[in-house]
């Protein structure tokens, strides 16, 4: 259902965004503008409906005229359409809809939207306060995608200097530990493991770990949690 509100979102954006820069409208589309001449929004929004509309036509093995009949529109209009000469309103996409036997948003489908990225350049992820953290401990996030995305933890952890002791986490879900420089022994349950750059310990989370002795510093692994999503 997420998905769908965002679609329709999105459609009425580019609807009332079409509709504003254009002249006049006739048979509830909008026509007057020049399409495809800037690559816009609504250059794409009115490639896509017209590819769509031709396209459940003529599945239903409909001509335009017939077509026309069904939704009270002009077969000028529907030929505009069609070509993407023409924007047509919710309204008529409503009319055109029901005529197709197929939901507004199909109309919608193939436009690209818009997806969360997070790009973290080196060195700027989020420094954070971490459980045990001590001196020459460093942890960094280097982000959470937003809602309904945001299952991963990420952390960019460097140490620089020795602890006498490391505590030990126990968290929901997965972990995967990735070593980048240095060596160190990590402690999982019973078992220990001897880390050095290039290696991956993945595990699940629930089990008591964490570093045990830094053999060879300077340490920098990431740490990536799979986590529930919030939200």
């Amino acid at each position: 259902m997420a998905a769908r509100g965002r679609t329709l979102d999105l459609m009425t954006e580019l609807v009332s965004r079409a509709a504003a820069n254009t002249e006049y409208q006739v048979d509830g589309a909008v026509v007057g503008s020049s399409p495809g001449s800037d690559g816009t929004l609504e250059d794409a929004l009115g490639a896509i409906i017209a590819e769509r509309v031709r396209e459940f036509r003529l599945q239903l093995a409909l001509t335009v005229g017939q077509l026309a009949e069904l939704t009270g529109l002009s077969k000028g209009m529907l030929s505009k359409i069609e070509n993407a000469q023409a924007s047509p309103s919710l309204a008529t996409l409503a009319r055109l809809s029901e005529a197709l036997k197929v939901p507004v948003t199909a109309f919608f489908r193939g436009l690209n939207e818009e997806q969360d990225v997070l790009f973290v350049k080196a060195g700027r992820g989020l420094d954070i306060q971490h459980k045990g953290a001590g001196p020459g401990h460093r942890y960094q996030s280097l982000g959470t995608m937003r809602a309904p995305h945001n299952s991963l933890e990420n952390l960019l952890v460097t140490l620089t200097e020795r602890a006498d002791t490391f505590p030990l986490y126990q968290h929901a879900g997965t972990e995967l530990i990735y070593m980048i420089s240095g060596r160190m022994e990590y402690l999982y349950g019973s078992s220990r493991y001897v880390l050095e750059p290039g290696d991956a310990l993945q595990f699940v989370g629930e089990v008591p770990h964490g570093p045990n002795a830094l053999i060879e510093l300077p340490i920098q692994f990431l740490a990536v949690k799979s986590i529930q999503p919030a939200g």
